[in-house]
């Protein structure tokens, strides 16, 4: 194992409060005097075709937040930054994700709509509509997550979304199964990039301490895209126009999605290295309140030896399982779930108001599980996130064995308990892998997961049991009760990993830099400071 120079820890450094009145002489104040336009704090390609690619941050920036290390930062300062970059990123990611979530249940509302007597779907057709989005999404679940460190982060995003928008709309005007098919793979494949870009784009800007209620505030808004999706619903049912309802849902959707986009594309940053939102201060202190993490990596290089360590490493196996047991039965309810609850015997406008507490549900329990891990002392991720899945297994097997409708209408809201979970599981993705190019392999592992599970799932869905689905709903049972598995599975590998690396350091066999142990772009086995989120 690789030993490095050990230098005092953060906590034992020289104090010099930046941006504060007693402000000493030295690093800082070089750092301050060069806060100028003219330095340039990214390196890459020069000319029109370097514009394009995603620069690294300069040997210059990173030696300013070296400097900037070594000293104890203004707390003030600090939490003026902070309120910042809130302004600008979360309500951006929160306004992306209720797009995406939007955007993917279009098909369920326009079901209830009558798209599948409008184009003659066969029984098991709609089930294939369902899957196919997520074929699309499985094929390009790698490549978007490798170019995603290629291209800067946000334009990327962004030119994705717009092309969400563009797909939906051609949506509208299909003719039959094969036009629709082609459509939602491409669709799919468009969506492949959503999850791990915001999951990045949080780990950016984010401590790994405020990873967790960040992921949480953006994913706030898929439970609050269910209740808007319930509302455009029961408005577009009301629209008495030429066309069919489910046209219009997805050319007034898929509107609004590409004109977000171009919003997006112009006004959100990439990168604390590359933005004209703050000054050249403001954007070392964004880099330098991450120095503990360990993890700000950055690079736009593709590193074999990162990922054949992915490859090797149990945990990347372990974040696929989690994403496919968690969406097994995501796919499942979200293009079958407006269908049960119309069984339970409410009518097509009925039905979409009922997907407003569904909504509101997720959101609480989102809202609780932020709250109570913020409180919990670190270690308790894990717990939190396999008794947060408890109500799910509840919900639904009081879908499959309640016989009066308010007690199966509540285990389907109580199902959205699901999603708190997996916005803690976002958060472990983002804090406990190290390395651009294995992250991004860990990213696209996670949500090759997410894709397998929602393609399962819909299949579970048997269309002879419309519209209870029984055995759909014991698969989503089961699917839950294992994801609780593969999370204390999980816990293991990563608390053994930390006791292993803490005997080290204090059996004197492993020093290191901390001050720059986190700036090159180093996977966290080669790190030797870095500690897992449990």
């Amino acid at each position: 194992m690789p030993t490095l120079l050990m230098t005092s820890p953060p906590e034992h450094s020289t104090t010099i409060q930046v941006g504060g009145e007693d402000e000493e002489k030295g690093s800082i104040e070089e750092i301050e005097n060069r806060d100028d336009s003219s330095i340039q704090d990214e390196e890459g390609r020069e000319g029109w075709i370097g514009r394009f690619p995603k620069k690294n941050p300069s040997s210059r920036f990173n030696a300013d937040v070296i400097k900037l290390n070594q000293t104890t930062l203004n707390t003030k300062e600090v939490k003026r930054i902070e309120r910042k970059i809130d302004f600008l990123i979360m309500p951006a990611l929160s306004v992306c994700y209720m797009f995406y979530y939007v955007d993917k249940t279009t098909l369920s509302y326009a079901a209830i709509f009558g798209i599948q007597k409008d184009l003659k779907l066969g029984k098991s057709e709609y089930s294939w509509l369902s899957s196919l989005f997520y074929f699309g999404w499985l094929a390009w679940a790698l490549p978007t997550n490798l170019l995603m460190q290629k291209f800067p982060l946000n334009k990327y995003l962004a030119v994705n979304i717009f092309l969400w928008g563009v797909l939906l709309m051609g949506q509208a005007a299909s003719r039959n199964f094969t036009d629709l098919a082609v459509l939602r793979i491409l669709s799919g494949a468009a969506e492949a990039t959503a999850d791990p870009a915001f999951v990045l784009i949080t780990s950016t800007w984010y401590t790994r301490e405020q990873q967790p209620s960040r992921i949480g505030y953006w994913y706030l808004a898929n439970g609050f895209g269910i209740a808007l999706g319930g509302l455009f619903g029961y408005a577009i049912g009301h629209i008495k126009g030429a066309l069919p309802s489910w046209r219009y849902e997805f050319l007034i959707i898929g509107a609004l999605c590409s004109a977000w986009a171009i919003f997006l594309f112009i006004f959100v940053p990439d990168s604390p290295a590359r933005t004209h939102w703050f000054t050249r201060e403001e954007r070392l202190i964004i880099v330098s309140r991450k120095r503990n993490d360990h993890n700000i990596g950055g690079s736009r290089q593709f590193k074999w030896n990162q990922a054949l360590e992915a490859f090797m490493d149990v945990k990347i196996y372990l974040f696929f399982l989690f994403g496919f047991t968690a969406n097994v039965p995501n796919g499942g309810t979200s293009n079958f779930g407006t269908i049960i609850v119309k069984g339970f015997g409410f009518d097509t406008l009925e039905t979409t108001l009922m997907q407003i507490p569904y909504g509101l549900t997720i959101v609480a329990f989102i809202l609780l599980a932020i709250y109570i891990n913020h409180k919990l002392p670190p270690g308790y991720r894990t717990y939190l996130m396999a008794v947060t899945n408890l109500p799910t297994v509840v919900g639904f097997a009081m879908i499959a064995w309640c016989k009066g409708i308010p007690a199966r209408l509540a285990g389907y809201w109580l199902t959205g308990a699901s999603n708190a979970v997996f916005v803690l599981g976002l958060s472990l993705l983002s804090g406990n892998v190290g390395g651009d190019t294995k992250k991004a392999i860990a990213s696209a592992a996670v949500f090759l997961g997410v894709a397998t599970g929602n393609i399962v799932g819909p299949f579970l869905f048997l269309d002879r049991e419309s519209p209870t689905y029984f055995t759909g709903v014991v698969g989503c049972l089961v699917s839950r009760a294992l994801e609780i598995v593969i999370i204390l599975i999980l816990r293991v590998v990563l608390v053994v990993s930390n006791k292993r690396r803490d005997k080290a350091v204090a059996e004197g066999r492993v020093t290191y830099d901390v001050d720059s142990s986190g700036l090159d772009d180093v996977s966290d086995w080669k790190n030797l400071a870095f500690r897992y989120v449990t």
